[in-house]
């Protein structure tokens, strides 16, 4: 996926300036998709020049005038016709996978604290869409459909972290077990 995507994505439900859609992208797309604030700020720019997206200045007595940007028809189109297109899943690439992989050759206390600084990672995650799905979420039959289709991105979310801390702690108990000998 091009950044591109991500932001004609965030933007598609409504036009906002720059600064509005780093913070919207940090807080939905971001999750999944993630990109610097310079990234989507230059990725704008390029969007614009291809008319994917328009911009309108916005005066503002102050401080300064800020630009609101929207998707263009041709941008809408042009996220439909990639949203039309089959994806491959995404091969996984995790060094800590790579780290057990070979862990044999540290001290297991080296891998118990790298597997314990995830798994307190995975639990801030978890507790924050969470927090998500109980903010935004509660009734589901009651959503509108766009929102529908932004909580199975966020049911993802929460069902990844679950599974990852399920493995997680399955790992730590299982590298804390002794090893009888016979």
């Amino acid at each position: 996926m091009a950044l591109a995507h991500a932001i004609l994505s965030a933007l598609v439900d409504a036009p906002c300036s720059g600064y509005d859609l780093a913070k919207r992208f940090d807080g939905s797309v971001g999750f999944f998709w993630s990109a610097s604030h310079q990234q989507i700020y230059r990725e704008l720019s390029k969007l614009e020049d291809q008319g994917w997206i328009s911009s309108e200045t916005i005066l503002q007595t102050g401080r300064p005038d800020k630009r609101l940007y929207s998707v263009t028809d041709l941008g809408q189109q042009q996220l439909q016709e990639w949203i039309a297109q089959p994806c491959e899943p995404t091969p996984i690439k995790d060094d800590l996978l790579v780290k057990i992989f070979a862990g044999q050759i540290v001290p297991k206390q080296i891998i118990l604290a790298e597997l314990e600084h995830h798994q307190k990672a995975h639990l801030e995650k978890l507790s924050t869409y969470k927090e998500l799905e109980q903010g935004y979420f509660k009734n589901l039959q009651e959503l509108p459909e766009a929102a529908k289709f932004q909580y199975l991105t966020l049911l993802n979310g929460i069902t990844y972290e679950t599974n990852w801390l399920a493995w997680c702690n399955q790992t730590i108990e299982l590298l804390n077990q002794r090893v009888e000998k016979l």
